[in-house]
């Protein structure tokens, strides 16, 4: 009988994880075997080629800034370049530490790409496409970390994706920004904890502590673009996971399993208004700020603003 690695929830991931000796990132990988017919070797290819995606992206907004069309966003990545470039210079009037603004770098760089219709990677999605670029890059250079460990990242990720998109969802307009930045933190914790050589039940941890979090964040972008609240969000979601990572590998727990805390966001998500589940008619997206990029753009805004009131 050929050995099964498919898992739906963390408590079959674990399971699996048991059963055949494996981390996470091994039973994914045979997973991802097993479901696609792929060899181990053409899955680390495929991979490989989205990690370069990834690293392009950010090398593209950083040795090339410009805003986007909107004129919104695209000034935060030189900002933090020069932060990083310069960190002897910058280091004592920060409370974080280098890898923590790499990683903000990383991710915002993604997002200030993509806004300017760059290539990015859409892991998991592309509104939250640079929490795990954002958790890579920082991670990289503070372990000096292979790309085959890259690559072994991405797959550990992939697990926590695989679970939250099978029993919940991934999609903003169907779950809010909890499902689209917070299962990305979520996804990056894992990896970030994973990779440091901590186990299966550690690495679920530091994706439940992220993850529940983030619960109920709204998906209100400005003139319904990814751009306000999106990138920063991301960029700051990349910051988020390396702190739930590195709570699970100081032992803490969440007293919540992260199969019920997947549920608990499916569970919010479905309580949401339409008007912040990416519909651009709540929240941010109805300030006066807000209001005016949709003017300015030709939008109608359906939306109430309630900063008028």
């Amino acid at each position: 009988m050929t050995a099964s690695y498919v898992f739906r929830n963390g408590s079959e991931l674990l399971a699996r994880c048991a059963e055949h000796k494996m981390t996470i990132w091994e039973v994914v990988l045979n997973y991802e075997i097993q479901m696609s017919g792929s060899t181990k070797e053409e899955i680390y290819k495929k991979l490989s080629d989205r990690l370069h995606v990834i690293f392009r992206g950010i090398d593209a907004a950083i040795e090339n800034p410009e805003l986007s069309p909107s004129g919104m966003v695209g000034k935060s990545t030189p900002l933090l370049a020069t932060a990083v470039k310069n960190w002897k210079e910058v280091a004592d009037g920060l409370l974080l530490n280098e890898t923590a603004v790499r990683g903000m770098l990383g991710a915002i760089a993604t997002g200030e790409n993509n806004a300017r219709m760059g290539v990015i990677l859409a892991f998991p999605t592309a509104g939250a496409a640079g929490v795990i670029p954002g958790a890579i890059y920082g991670a990289m250079e503070k372990f000096k970390l292979s790309e085959e460990k890259l690559v072994e990242m991405m797959l550990t990720a992939s697990g926590v994706g695989i679970i939250i998109a099978n029993t919940a969802t991934l999609s903003g307009a169907a779950g809010g920004c909890q499902a689209e930045v917070g299962s990305a933190t979520a996804m990056a914790a894992a990896a970030l904890t994973e990779v440091r050589g901590k186990s299966p039940e550690t690495t679920l941890h530091g994706a439940s502590l992220a993850l529940k979090n983030m619960l109920g964040l709204a998906c209100d972008p400005i003139g319904g673009l990814v751009e306000v609240p999106c990138i920063k969000r991301n960029g700051i979601g990349a910051v988020f996971s390396m702190a739930a990572s590195d709570m699970a590998c100081l032992g803490i727990e969440s007293f919540v399993p992260f199969d019920e805390i997947v549920s608990a966001m499916r569970s919010i998500g479905d309580m949401m208004s339409p008007k912040i589940r990416e519909t651009a008619l709540g929240g941010l997206a109805v300030t006066p700020t807000g209001q005016k990029v949709a003017k300015k753009m030709g939008l109608i805004q359906l939306g109430s603003n309630p900063c008028s009131k």
